[in-house]
């Protein structure tokens, strides 16, 4: 775990201020709700979680990377009316508890075993948004190995559990400025 640590560790070093959120986030606004508690899981630089808290939630975010939680940190105390609850945190070895969260937000992170975990800390009526890699690589980036890639409608199928409220998956057919070719988005509702 440390060498994956000091890994991710490197990567956060090298990059700038928070990303813009995701586009699971973007293309679903019209879904996240304003109030509420959220996760934000493997949030990296926590682009996701500032704008979460933006909109009102009350934001946690939690990513294994030291780098990445601090810097975090820093972007949310230049934000004065929000607040981000960052935590560097092992997500395998801690996965939220049951029925923790109204909505959990989980962007290019795969660890197929936690899906089960990431489905029970939602509330009844929790918003899933999930976005991650296929290994339909229309558009070039993203993991090499195609363990950390989802099969066609893979997604679907890790959290069947959960009613389906939007969902893209375009592959070849996305339209190559999209960016959409190689990524799943789907926003999943926890039944009331």
């Amino acid at each position: 775990m440390d060498g994956l640590r000091r890994r991710w560790d490197e990567r956060y070093r090298g990059r700038a201020a928070a990303p813009e959120p995701a586009a699971v986030l973007r293309h679903f606004a019209h879904l996240v709700p304003t109030t509420g508690s959220a996760l934000d899981l493997a949030c990296g630089l926590g682009g996701n979680a500032l704008w979460l808290a933006e909109r009102g939630l009350e934001v946690c975010a939690w990513d294994l990377s030291a780098v990445a939680i601090e810097r975090l940190r820093a972007a949310a105390a230049e934000r004065p009316r929000i607040a981000v609850a960052a935590e560097v945190r092992d997500l395998i070895a801690h996965p939220p508890a049951p029925h923790s969260f109204d909505l959990i937000c989980v962007v290019r992170f795969l660890d197929r075993g936690l899906a089960p975990k990431i489905a029970a800390a939602l509330r009844p009526g929790g918003l899933l948004f999930y976005e991650t890699f296929t290994r339909e690589e229309a558009g070039g980036d993203g993991p090499s190995d195609p363990a950390f890639r989802l099969a066609p409608n893979e997604l679907l199928e890790l959290f069947g559990g959960l009613v389906v409220r939007g969902y893209r998956e375009e592959g070849r057919l996305a339209v190559p400025a999209s960016a959409l070719g190689n990524l799943a988005l789907m926003v999943a509702e926890k039944a009331l």
